[in-house]
């Protein structure tokens, strides 16, 4: 088998097990339910990953915008690092459902390997919290406690409306851009932003 096969093959195993995970739970899934999904050998997850927690680890170095957080720089303008990281994390959420739901079951669960994605998803929270301690400084927000903040943004980002669980309760399916544009407007608002 060529290097494309190999890869190919990874990919597929990495894919399942994504699937899996966010279905059933990372103990809820088993290495061969993984390579049944895959059709895979149950022998190649050690040969690529030397095992289920390194193939975990590999969902996040894979599926996770690590370049897309790496390029905002701390010094961005605090209003426009806001707008940056609201788009991103939207359009990761829309993308990457699975990996977001896995995120969220291991940290409920309060799991170990919540390590590995602080690894990955800590710096875009530094991030933020950085842009709202500047924009504080520099008189563009008006909040209360900085904690508070940052805490209720992380919630509205994060928190998937559009579950199963609050259907009967929402009317509409908005685009991704409509989205965007109106978490941006409500999460500004809630800063009480002003424009300098």
């Amino acid at each position: 088998m060529n290097n494309d096969g190999n890869n190919d093959m990874k990919v597929r195993i990495l894919l399942a097990a994504r699937k899996l995970f966010a279905n059933q739970g990372y103990d809820g899934t088993t290495v061969r339910q993984i390579c049944e999904e895959a059709g895979a050998n149950v022998a190649l997850v050690s040969y690529y990953f030397g095992g289920k927690e390194n193939m975990f680890a590999a969902l996040f170095e894979n599926f996770f915008p690590n370049e897309q957080i790496a390029s905002i720089g701390l010094d961005i303008d605090p209003v426009e690092g806001i707008r940056i990281l609201i788009k991103e994390v939207t359009e990761y959420r829309m993308r990457e459902p699975e990996l977001v739901r896995i995120m969220q079951q291991e940290i409920i669960l309060n799991t170990p390997r919540i390590q590995k994605i602080r690894e990955h998803a800590m710096p875009i929270w530094q991030l933020l919290k950085e842009a709202l301690k500047r924009g504080k400084q520099q008189g563009v927000f008006e909040f209360g406690s900085l904690d508070t903040a940052f805490m209720a943004i992380v919630g509205t980002l994060l928190f998937y409306r559009h579950s199963e669980y609050w259907r009967a309760l929402t009317e509409e399916e908005p685009d991704i851009g409509s989205l965007i544009a109106d978490l941006t407007q409500f999460i500004l608002n809630g800063l009480q932003y002003k424009s300098v």
